[in-house]
């Protein structure tokens, strides 16, 4: 029996955080009233100009510099020609042969192994609308579908790996590292249920020992860890039971259903060529200078694998509380706030990994939407003794206070302000 290698190349799709469009001041605001926000140019009509939206720009430049990528100083975007009924404009705009960035790396962690999977490129590009499949789930099945050009022009940042993955795992873990950079640099929400970050795997085999790479499918639209790292499985062994057999692999798109966790055919696999790229004659190519990389550098925040590394070595933290505190920028901004306060790390940590945790989940809320935690970060710690003065006030049963509370600097709390603190943060 042939041993097979896998060989792995992820295509990430990250919408980007921003208010307007990638070319118009239409809203990106989720779950609107269909085609509610829309204009001439996000639906292509006849005379319309795109204007480049700078926030996209200065937010792709941050994320390539976060990944070590080249930011090209000359790059354009370029029309991808294709019919779809949600693509108004018969083509989209994206980047091809001069991305914004290009040839760089993001370091993960696999089973105790640090794995260097290589960035082919980011590049910027809009997002095409959405059909809304009517008596059924999908396309098979519906008496019709609607059209929703909400999303068309949505600016999104495409980050394409290199076939560096061998293994369905370590494709998880990739999609959950470059999540956690979006999220921590704002560049995207990261919100997969909404669609905000969703990804395309591309997988083939080859015999293990050999240079060449085989024939790839790639499986669309992936839009959960679980999904990604499920899909590979499923593909990989079907790609092995095939050459097993002697059969030869059919270069496709392939979609994966999460409920019955099963992949079917879509089409066959388009290559570039297929699209007719050219310039697109609307925008003129755009020209990046060191000074304004050096500003958008300026700018970044230490990221989650430096502050993750520095928790261990500096504050003695374990793998697990360093990660846990790293999560994502929100719960490490409040574990640092309360370290200046005078927190100590073990205790804190504990902390904001027990009572804190529970109590938002409690109260469907996180750190950055609790109004009343953010505050506390900023005004009311400095009147606890200890973490645990705190854990006192957090865990107060309310309705059966009838005395006044002292968990402040010897400062007794009547039970009206506890109340109010109480109710803020609900």
């Amino acid at each position: 029996m042939t041993q097979w290698e896998v060989v792995i190349g992820l295509e990430i799709h990250a919408q980007v955080t921003t208010r307007s469009k990638l070319f118009c001041s239409c809203s990106t605001q989720f779950g609107s009233t269909p085609n509610s926000q829309v204009c001439p140019v996000c639906t292509g009509m006849p005379g319309a100009l795109p204007v480049l939206n700078r926030a996209v720009l200065d937010k792709a430049i941050a994320l390539g510099l976060a990944t070590h990528c080249t930011i090209n100083a000359h790059n354009e975007f370029a029309r991808k020609n294709y019919f779809y009924p949600d693509l108004p404009k018969g083509y989209q705009i994206s980047q091809l042969d001069k991305p914004i960035c290009s040839r760089g790396y993001l370091d993960v962690e696999v089973d105790g192994n640090t794995r260097r999977i290589g960035l082919t490129r980011i590049h910027m590009e809009e997002d095409a609308g959405k059909l809304v499949h009517q008596g059924s789930d999908n396309i098979k099945g519906a008496t019709h579908s609607l059209v929703d050009l909400n999303r068309s022009s949505i600016p999104l940042v495409e980050i394409v790996s290199e076939p560096d993955i061998r293994s369905a795992k370590e494709a998880k873990a990739y999609m959950e590292s470059m999540a956690q950079i979006v999220r921590w640099l704002g560049v995207c929400d990261g919100n997969l249920e909404e669609g905000s970050l969703r990804c395309d795997a591309n997988i083939s085999l080859r015999a293990k020992g050999t240079e060449a790479l085989g024939t790839k499918t790639e499986v669309k639209n992936l839009n959960s860890f679980k999904a990604v790292e499920r899909a590979i499985l499923l593909e990989v062994d079907r790609q092995m039971e095939i050459l097993e057999e002697g059969g030869t692999i059919i270069q496709e798109t392939r979609h994966y259903n999460e409920a019955t966790n099963s992949t079917k055919s879509l089409r066959s696999k388009e290559e570039a060529h297929d699209y007719r790229y050219f310039p697109d004659p609307d925008l003129v190519p755009i020209a990046i200078d060191r000074a304004w990389v050096e500003s958008i550098a300026q700018t970044l925040p230490e990221l989650p694998s430096e502050r993750y590394k520095r928790y261990q070595a500096e504050l003695g933290l374990s793998e697990y509380d360093a990660g846990k505190m790293t999560i994502n920028r929100e719960t490490g901004d409040y574990f640092e706030a309360t370290l200046k306060l005078g927190g100590n790390a073990k205790e804190t940590a504990n902390w904001l990994n027990g009572d804190i945790s529970a109590w938002l989940n409690e109260n469907s809320s996180t750190l950055i939407t609790s109004v009343c935690l953010m505050n506390m970060t900023r005004n009311d710690i400095a009147w606890f003794d200890t973490v645990d003065g705190i854990h006192q006030g957090m865990r107060a049963d309310i309705s059966s206070i009838n005395r006044p509370v002292t968990i402040t600097k010897g400062r007794p709390v009547a039970d009206d302000d506890i109340r109010i603190f109480w109710n803020s943060c609900i």
